[in-house]
């Protein structure tokens, strides 16, 4: 029989063989994307999360020395009664402020850190790679105590904020505030 008397049977092959040339095109273009994805895939190792303990980082830098340059006063809020005296290590550029109490594996309570900025303004500290615990003493241009935060947790990187402006922090040992008694309100001094 001829097809051209047919025409159904003309368009019923053509119609097998367009829907066979789609099939073949849409398996292709799936294997094209799925070797791209592969092609492209990143490497496992840089893509996985590793948690590590930061005292594995740390653990080899050598712990600074304390070195005293001054003193500084606690005292009551009328300024009249000093609470307790300290000796002072002072960080008063960039540089010292970043580095901090950072590595420093234990202070006793006669020790403090001071930091000096030029500004008084909200200040934020954290805990990255503090070995201690400490009490973080926020204080304005007046000396003036306006926020402390107390036995925070060491290699934390949470931000403790100031919540006031402040001009000074001080940073002692963890439980020093409670242990004498320091709180909000109440005036430091000091003296390089």
């Amino acid at each position: 029989m001829d097809q051209r008397k047919h025409p159904h049977k003309a368009s019923g092959n053509k119609s097998f063989f367009e829907g066979k040339y789609i099939l073949i095109a849409v398996i292709a273009v799936i294997l094209g994307y799925f070797a791209y994805a592969k092609f492209f895939e990143k490497d496992e190792v840089t893509t996985k999360h590793v948690v590590t303990d930061p005292r594995e980082k740390i653990k080899n830098v050598k712990e600074p020395a304390f070195k005293k340059e001054g003193e500084l006063e606690f005292l009551s809020k009328d300024g009249k009664q000093t609470v307790r005296k300290v000796d002072i290590e002072i960080a008063e550029n960039d540089d010292e402020r970043t580095q901090g109490l950072m590595y420093r594996k234990s202070m006793d309570d006669n020790k403090a850190m001071l930091f000096i900025f030029e500004k008084e303004e909200p200040q934020s500290f954290w805990m990255k790679n503090t070995i201690m615990s400490l009490d973080i003493i926020y204080v304005n241009s007046k000396k003036e105590i306006v926020k402390i935060f107390k036995n925070t947790i060491p290699f934390s990187e949470k931000s403790l904020p100031s919540e006031k402006p402040a001009t000074y922090v001080v940073e002692v040992a963890a439980g020093f505030t409670d242990r004498y008694g320091i709180k909000d309100g109440d005036i430091v001094s000091f003296q390089k």
